[in-house]
């Protein structure tokens, strides 16, 4: 009868090390997902003071849209959470948005260089922002339904395993897509 017991505990014990162990790599993977959206989201950021600097003397008349995103880009680096940085991320996409429909009324801008070669490092940027997002997202949901679904839910709750948070957009203007792409490529 006691090697029967001893059985059982060594059974229920390998089980709660593998549940432990998926819920670790699960939010390693949630935590791998949102540094690389920070990766991205960086990028991004660094390519405003050369947008800002390109534009700048074409947009004379638009300096509160472009104060408006050097003061994004300063918040960024002081922002600590996933809401944050997911509301800054959004806020910069509709002030890009702005810049970049501006700039359809200025020609010289539009037939500059470095605003073609920054426009289309900004798009590329913009499409790796949404494939990590949707990466991030992905992996959340499949950590915190691992946390929910039994027995799983039983060993997160001993070992204080918390949900995390989807990249969510939070307005219907940011829901919208940065378009970048003015028809310099047509």
């Amino acid at each position: 009868m006691g090697w029967i017991i001893l059985g059982i505990v060594v059974i229920i014990a390998i089980i709660l090390i593998v549940i432990y162990n998926s819920l670790v790599t699960l939010r390693q993977r949630v935590n791998n997902a949102w540094a690389q959206i920070e990766v991205q989201l960086q990028r991004r950021f660094d390519l405003i003071p050369n947008l800002v600097e390109t534009v700048k003397g074409y947009m004379a008349h638009e300096q509160d849209t472009l104060t408006k995103v050097t003061n994004l880009r300063t918040s960024w680096s002081n922002a600590t959470t996933v809401e944050e940085k997911a509301n800054l991320g959004n806020e910069l996409s509709n002030t890009l948005k702005t810049i970049m429909a501006v700039a359809e009324n200025y020609p010289n801008l539009k037939a500059d260089q470095s605003f073609n070669q920054l426009q289309n490092e900004i798009s590329e940027t913009e499409d790796k922002v949404a494939y990590s997002r949707q990466f991030y997202n992905d992996t959340v949901t499949m950590y915190n339904t691992k946390l929910e679904t039994f027995p799983s839910n039983l060993v997160a709750g001993m070992f204080g395993f918390k949900p995390s948070t989807l990249f969510n957009v939070d307005n219907d203007e940011a829901r919208k897509a940065v378009k970048v792409d003015f028809g310099t490529n047509k």
